[in-house]
């Protein structure tokens, strides 16, 4: 099992000269103690995420700064860009890191994003499936042929070239069919439990394998991360008390943006109409679900069995997404027992006589 750190909480309504310490801090932490990856989102006009508009600008930042860990997004919103400006953007993090950068495509969620998009709402899906193969060309060094504004077609190869010869892709699934795509294609896959259980995701990895060995790709070098919001200390009672408040406030602004989904979609349900009191319960409601079976919030013995679950279901990477607790300092002493755990799960190989 691999171990990665994932940042998406991110308040960008306070302008702090401090702001991005949690990200440089733990990405340092995670270069110098054998994590797999550092993972940033990215997010628009909220400031629940609001750190991250960019993770192309965050991934060139931080590979700087580090040495030995991957560059991820998580993720690239295709429809929001030009094909060509996702290469030549992760190509210079791919130069500056000297070949760590890696991306998550997905196709977008709230309907305000796509003021920044030339292609409806409704088909962000086909825009991203699109965009995927017309930036894996490029990557490559193909010539691809693009239209300009008024529909005159040019033929172009994007410049950096990037140091990985090998695309490094992996896809945001959620659904059966995007799980499925993402086998037929080869990519690697970014989940997360926000949407259902361990047992709801089982079946979906299982069905990505056999789509990947039906189609030419071998079934065991897909790599499946599972995002899990993580918070590690030394006795159980306390972290409790230590997580569900900054957790409560957390789920809370996310109820917001739950709210703009379910608008998007069409479907009849108003949030705005539950009083204070619903909301105080639904959250207390939802922590007490994180915290039994759907996170890594605990100490490193009382998350065992989850990583073990986990592990069960066909994951090999769990994102520790650390940032849903504002405080600093409680995060960054937390890592040191992130550390343990991970270690026991992921010891380096022994060299044979």
């Amino acid at each position: 099992m691999d171990f990665s750190l994932f940042y998406f909480d991110g308040d960008g309504s306070k302008p702090q000269a401090d702001s991005y310490q949690l990200l440089i801090e733990g990405a340092k932490f995670a270069d110098q103690n054998g994590f797999t990856a550092v993972w940033t989102p990215e997010r628009h006009f909220h400031a629940f995420g609001g750190l991250y508009p960019n993770p192309a600008l965050i991934g060139a930042a931080i590979a700087v700064l580090t040495n030995t860990v991957e560059l991820r997004a998580g993720s690239v919103v295709a429809p929001l860009h030009h094909p060509a400006r996702i290469a030549e953007d992760w190509a210079v993090v791919d130069r500056l890191s000297r070949g760590r950068a890696a991306f998550a495509f997905a196709s977008g969620w709230t309907v305000d994003d796509f003021i920044l998009s030339s292609a409806p709402y409704e088909n962000r899906k086909q825009q991203m499936w699109q965009a995927i193969d017309q930036v894996k060309r490029l990557w490559e060094g193909d010539i691809v042929e693009l239209p300009d504004a008024n529909g005159k077609c040019f033929q172009i190869t994007t410049f950096p070239r990037p140091l990985q010869r090998q695309f490094p892709l992996w896809i945001t699934c959620q659904s059966p069919t995007t799980f499925l795509e993402a086998g037929k294609r080869g990519a690697n896959v970014l989940t997360s439990l926000l949407g259902g259980t361990l047992d709801d995701i089982a079946p979906l990895i299982r069905d990505y394998r056999q789509a990947r060995e039906n189609h030419g790709h071998d079934p065991d070098q897909g790599k499946v991360a599972l995002m899990l919001h993580t918070f590690l200390g030394d006795d159980p009672e306390t972290i409790r008390e230590q997580v569900q408040e900054p957790f409560s406030h957390y789920l809370k602004t996310h109820v917001n943006l739950l709210g703009n989904l379910v608008k998007s979609l069409g479907i009849p349900m108003n949030l705005e109409n539950f009083s204070e009191q619903d909301v105080d319960s639904l959250l207390w409601f939802a922590v007490e679900g994180f915290l039994n079976g759907r996170s890594l919030i605990g100490t490193p013995e009382t998350c065992q069995p989850m990583i073990d679950q986990v592990k069960q279901a066909g994951v090999d990477e769990i994102a520790c997404l650390i940032d849903f607790i504002p405080d600093f300092n409680w995060v960054i002493n937390s890592l040191p027992r992130l550390k343990t755990l991970k270690e026991k799960y992921h010891a380096p190989a022994l060299s044979i006589p």
